[in-house]
């Protein structure tokens, strides 16, 4: 009997952090995926990454803090297969602690996909330039598609 009292109290207490916390602030489900992906991915971007910037429109609407008028210094890599452009980018000074994945395809649309190297999705959106429009991505389409991106820079960054 107290054996099983101790077992009752113990599940009790595992579990009050969890009860308690909004279903918001819980893990998506990418986050433990991509918690060692993104970490190695924004080691990678760091080393073998080049200088570049992100540009203050895209920081600002993904929302991304950066000194008023200044563009955001980054450390960045891109590729091109067929007609799809691709871009990782994370901060160059270290100040901001993001991962920046943009998709550029041939139908005119352009997503982008915020991260940190210790979470994961953040936010993600989708841009359609001839049309002016920004629209933020559905949450389960952004993970899906989020999660192709982190294992294309897995598969790049374990290649050099």
């Amino acid at each position: 009997m107290r054996v099983r009292g101790l077992l009752l109290m113990l599940c009790f207490f595992t579990s009050v952090p969890w009860a308690a916390t909004p279903p918001s602030k819980l893990p998506g489900p990418e986050t433990g995926f991509a918690f060692d992906s993104l970490y190695g991915i924004a080691a990678w971007l760091r080393y073998y990454g080049r200088d570049g910037y992100i540009g203050a429109d895209v920081a600002d609407a993904i929302g991304i803090e950066r000194p008023q008028g200044e563009l955001l210094a980054a450390r960045q890599r891109g590729f091109r297969t067929d007609d799809v452009l691709r871009i990782a980018q994370i901060s160059a000074d270290g100040d901001s602690d993001f991962i920046l994945f943009m998709v550029q395809r041939p139908d005119d649309r352009v997503y982008f996909y915020l991260s940190t190297p210790l979470g994961g999705l953040q936010k993600a959106f989708v841009s359609i330039p001839s049309r002016n429009l920004v629209v933020p991505l559905e949450r389960g389409e952004a993970e899906l598609r989020f999660r192709a991106e982190v294992l294309y820079w897995k598969d790049r960054s374990e290649t050099r």
